[in-house]
């Protein structure tokens, strides 16, 4: 029998299943920055009825139980189901801030990203809404970073101006949206700024 051979391999197995273990659950902030999901869970979100009010926390549960998100290697995951989701975090945005996640759309896909009751369109780029967008790579992993101050949002996709002005009347929580086909969300991260 070649023992070390069989060493090499049982390393090599061995350093296999480290590697897959490894994915965005295990995304550290940035400095100064918060994560908002933990990548194993749902803890800190929740969802609302049609007229707005709060369900219980899903704290601990990796499936929202709406059809529509789980949590899956460290991913928020609004499946391709029909029908509209939005899931809510339990806790206010602050006044001002920078909000960076990452997103991944399939084709013809139309979700969002909600402040409150104003929703910043998030999906497939290719096909509606901010179409102009050069950087915006179809069915990959693209990045958003929202910066909020006094009730003015500026966005970008990829470094791209997606709006230099959104208004955001009233502050309140984050809302993330599965409407029409997939969409993931990962890497969602916050810093309050003065």
């Amino acid at each position: 029998m070649n023992y070390p051979r069989l060493l090499r391999l049982a390393f090599v197995v061995s350093a296999l299943s480290a590697s897959l273990s490894i994915h965005a659950a295990d995304f550290v902030p940035d400095a100064g920055f918060t994560a908002l999901l933990n990548g194993r869970d749902l803890t800190g979100w929740h969802h609302k009825d049609k007229d707005g009010k709060e369900g219980p926390a899903l704290d601990g549960k990796a499936d929202a139980g709406d059809g529509r998100f789980t949590v899956q290697e460290g991913a928020l995951v609004g499946n391709g189901a029909t029908g509209r989701s939005v899931l809510w975090t339990v806790k206010d945005l602050p006044k001002n801030f920078v909000l960076r996640l990452e997103f991944r759309a399939a084709p013809h896909c139309d979700g969002g990203i909600f402040f409150n009751k104003t929703q910043l369109q998030c999906g497939d780029y290719a096909t509606y809404a901010y179409k102009q967008l050069k950087t915006f790579k179809p069915e990959d992993w693209n990045s958003i970073e929202v910066t909020m101050k006094d009730g003015v949002a500026y966005c970008t996709c990829n470094g791209e101006v997606m709006t230099a002005a959104l208004k955001v009347p009233e502050s309140g929580q984050l809302g993330l949206e599965a409407d029409k086909n997939a969409i993931t969300y990962r890497k969602i991260e916050i810093k309050a700024l003065p």
